[in-house]
């Protein structure tokens, strides 16, 4: 008999893998960026794969504790040929949400893209800012 370890998250991510398809190479779909995301010391660090994305076709807002990164990726000039033609970019609008956790700086976030690459980086608050103190009456 085999014992595995009880994984609450088990199928929620299943159907995470099934809801975010990557593009296959029969024809043209939509355009799902690759995230990576990492928690540093001091702050939460999100990746997002926008390769022949403009800076300013991307949108990065925080609304209600949620950080959304939407756009779009244009498609490219055409090139039709006599005896062919083929595309094989995925192109579209898309959007990536994140709840950010109670700890996040949400005033002092900042984004800046290089290579293809948009680095979000979402500072922490330090304790003395997170930790309430009540006082009693």
């Amino acid at each position: 008999m085999l014992i595995t370890r009880f994984d609450p998250f088990k199928q929620f991510r299943e159907l995470e893998k099934d809801f975010y398809k990557y593009p296959s190479n029969e024809g043209v779909s939509g355009f799902v960026p690759v995230v990576n995301t990492r928690e540093g010391e001091f702050a939460y660090h999100i990746d997002v794969d926008l390769p022949g994305v403009d800076k300013k076709d991307i949108k990065v807002d925080i609304h209600k504790g949620i950080l959304t990164i939407s756009g779009e990726r244009k498609t490219k000039a055409e090139i039709k040929e006599e005896d062919y033609y083929k595309v094989e970019t995925s192109f579209g609008k898309f959007s990536r949400s994140f709840t950010l956790p109670d700890n996040a700086d949400v005033e002092n976030v900042e984004a800046s893209g290089e290579n293809g690459v948009l680095e979000v980086v979402i500072p922490k608050l330090s304790e003395e800012k997170h930790k309430k103190i009540i006082e009693i009456k």
